[in-house]
């Protein structure tokens, strides 16, 4: 007989609210949730007193480094990491090598998640063959393998590209998850073109590089109707264009960066830790970040970890490799500079990192009976400072270095196993 796994006296926060109960996990899913469940001594239990109990986190946007960069992460360490931070499924993007452009190439990954992998790990496959913007991949054969399409990396700059593009994905009912970027807007830019940047003599990456492509692609959403998701966005007027998109009835739906929603340029240092692709913004392209995820324009939080060696973001600002770890401390700082500040709300911020990123993109789950047992459980009170010395993650370079944070995960379950418990 298989052991039931009982979560204890917790607090469920979960589609909006927060209930006192216990939940009975049997053969990898939730078999009851009730005010009081009777245990018996074959039970494994698990005393969640004090504690939340949330449906597992999800991450759009995780770079797992494998195949092909497995010097800066791999899929063991990546998933390892992310199952730290409360994390059940995550969806891997396709800048690796061999690309995810053929069933081959993205077989190659499939075959280290299910060797490797310690949760649910969803591949992007690429756009455009190799990520160059040009020749289409075969949507048809890809669809069913993966979360979504994304050249996430660079921006697809052909509008008529982007157009067949969301074409196939309307044709085929899957999404293009795009990285907007205007390429001859850049300007060897590698910092936002704000007050630190003229201050310091940094070249700097203007707010149109990002969303000039976000306009025109909506256009193209008007258009063909497919389903169209806006990567990591950073600025006032992306927010405002997503904002009119939705009122128009497009289905449009994007994701921000907890960095983005607790820094400002004039925070950065002169480190690599600072060095990301879109960079940390205005205080006021903050605080329209804040705004949109308040009123439901931006619908999910997520990470965009991207971790690199070492040697790679010490080279300060303008030579660092772009890109931050996050999955390790994602929670804890929405919750510590959001929720606890009064900013948003415990049940936003899970509407945000787990249950609208399962509902856009149809990944099924959720903290309720029949479904699978994927569960964070996590400790409001518990205060630590963030040290990447202790991160699961081969990357080590975050600007959250430091920070005092409130809210670390406690134990994390995948089809009721235990993936991470705090020891």
């Amino acid at each position: 007989m298989n052991t039931r796994i009982i979560l204890k006296g917790g607090t469920i926060v979960s589609e909006g609210r927060q209930t006192k109960a216990d939940v009975a996990i049997l053969d990898g899913k939730i078999a009851q949730i009730a005010p009081s469940i009777e245990t018996s001594a074959e039970d494994k239990i698990y005393d969640c007193q004090g504690l939340i109990i949330t449906s597992g986190l999800v991450d759009l946007h995780v770079h797992l480094r494998e195949p092909g960069f497995s010097r800066k992460e791999t899929i063991a360490t990546g998933t390892e990491a992310a199952a730290h931070g409360g994390f059940t499924t995550v969806c891997s993007m396709p800048n690796l090598e061999p690309a995810p452009d053929t069933m081959a190439n993205l077989q190659m990954q499939i075959d280290i998640i299910q060797r490797d992998a310690v949760i649910k790990v969803m591949p992007y496959a690429t756009i455009t063959r190799k990520r160059r913007g040009d020749e289409l991949v075969d949507f048809k054969a890809l669809t069913p393998y993966v979360a979504g399409f994304s050249d996430d990396g660079s921006g697809v700059q052909s509008e008529a590209v982007m157009l067949d593009a969301m074409k196939e994905a309307a044709k085929h009912d899957t999404i293009i998850a795009a990285h907007c970027e205007v390429d001859e807007l850049l300007r060897k830019g590698y910092i936002h073109d704000g007050e630190y940047a003229k201050l310091n003599g940094h070249r700097g990456i203007c707010s149109e590089s990002e969303w000039k492509q976000v306009e025109r692609d909506i256009e193209l959403v008007a258009q063909t109707g497919c389903r169209y998701h806006v990567c990591h966005i950073s600025t006032k007027e992306t927010v405002e264009l997503i904002r009119q998109a939705k009122a128009r009835g497009l289905k449009v739906t994007c994701e921000t960066g907890p960095h983005y929603l607790t820094m400002c340029d004039m925070d950065i240092k002169e480190e690599g830790r600072f060095k990301m692709n879109p960079p940390i913004r205005s205080a006021e392209d903050r605080d329209a970040l804040i705004a949109g995820l308040q009123d439901g324009t931006i619908d999910v939080v997520a990470t965009d970890h991207a971790p690199h060696t070492a040697d790679e973001k010490s080279r300060g600002l303008e030579f660092s490799a772009m890109g931050v770890v996050g999955l390790e401390t994602s929670f804890a700082v929405i919750y510590t500079k959001l929720v606890k500040q009064g900013i948003i709300s415990l049940e936003k911020a899970i509407e945000v990192m787990a249950e609208a990123p399962r509902r856009i993109f149809g990944l099924g789950g959720g903290l309720r009976e029949g479904e699978a047992a994927d569960i964070a459980v996590f400790d409001l009170e518990k205060s630590f400072a963030v040290d990447p010395d202790t991160f699961l993650s081969m990357g080590r370079s975050t600007p959250f270095e430091g920070w005092q944070l409130q809210g670390e995960c406690c134990l994390t379950l995948v089809d009721g196993k235990v993936a991470y418990e705090k020891r």
